[in-house]
């Protein structure tokens, strides 16, 4: 259909600027789906830990040249954190599956999340959300690093606005389907967005201080951006942080491996780095 007028909100026709961008969301998202058939295949099987390959090639050091440190989980100072337990990082309709679902699918990490939900939900652990939305307005940034210019340019996370949840449901910036009866349970803190990869922008760090929590047991997406951006900015904070290394995965191009570079840094810095079956185990026994 030809217009021959200008799109804005006020023009009556519904080919908004925001109309704009959710429709080409979902052309990439087809395009990127498309791309990663190799990796979607590999998804139908999903399991709920990490793979014997993907354990072995990410296998931590036989003799490990730095001190072996642990965080101890102590009720009502420790909470979960996940950040971005989104559409549009964990599932195949997402529109960066073609890079980031070989490492999702070798770690587990979309039914490693979900155990950790389970169990704090079970032990009355806090839980709180740390989600990526953009909104309009931002994509008037003058500036951007090179992935926010990617996740803007293929519409990740867009929102119509703040306040406006018009065609959230099911988009790329709406809530993983299996995650939701714990997120909307009434309990879940879902906190103000982060725009760039820290906490440093939103409420996370009020939220948990208002409710006396020290320590963080931190798992999402995607391992070596928002979630070790996280971990930095709450260790600077003065959080303890223990970091669920398959409840997380990081994205596979030809400027590297993002998942492999992230864990080298979480060994470096979090006070603790667990595998799944672990922070479940520790998390029953503190109830």
């Amino acid at each position: 259909m030809k217009h021959d007028h200008d799109h804005d909100h006020n023009c009556g026709c519904g080919i908004t600027p925001e109309y704009v961008d959710l429709a080409r969301r979902r052309v990439l998202a087809g395009a990127a789906a498309g791309a990663a058939a190799g990796a979607a295949a590999l998804a139908a099987g999903s399991a709920t830990a990490a793979t014997d390959e993907a354990r072995a090639e990410y296998a931590d050091p036989e003799t490990p040249g730095l001190p072996q440190v642990d965080m101890e989980i102590t009720p009502g100072r420790t909470a979960l954190v996940v950040t971005d337990p989104q559409i549009d990082f964990l599932s195949e309709d997402g529109v960066t599956w073609g890079v980031v679902g070989e490492s999702v699918t070798e770690q587990g990490t979309v039914d490693n999340i979900e155990r950790l939900f389970a169990a704090a939900k079970a032990t009355g652990m806090p839980v709180f959300i740390s989600p990526h939305y953009y909104y309009p307005h931002d994509h008037e940034w003058q500036f951007e690093g090179t992935l926010e210019k990617t996740m803007h340019a293929i519409g990740m996370f867009d929102r119509l606005g703040p306040l406006n949840l018009e065609n959230f449901e099911g988009s790329g910036a709406d809530w993983m389907p299996q995650y939701k009866k714990y997120i909307k349970d009434g309990e879940t803190i879902v906190c103000s967005p982060h725009k760039v990869y820290s906490p440093a922008q939103n409420d996370l760090n009020l939220q948990m201080r208002k409710r006396g929590i020290d320590k963080v047991i931190l798992a999402g997406m995607s391992a070596n951006l928002c979630t070790q951006a996280h971990l930095y900015e709450l260790l600077e904070l003065g959080y303890e942080v223990a970091v669920v290394r398959d409840a997380t995965a990081g994205a596979k191009v030809p400027e590297g491996d993002g998942y492999l570079a992230a864990i080298i840094n979480f060994r470096m810095v979090a006070n603790a780095v667990w595998w799944t079956d672990d922070a479940v185990a520790r998390i029953e026994r503190s109830a």
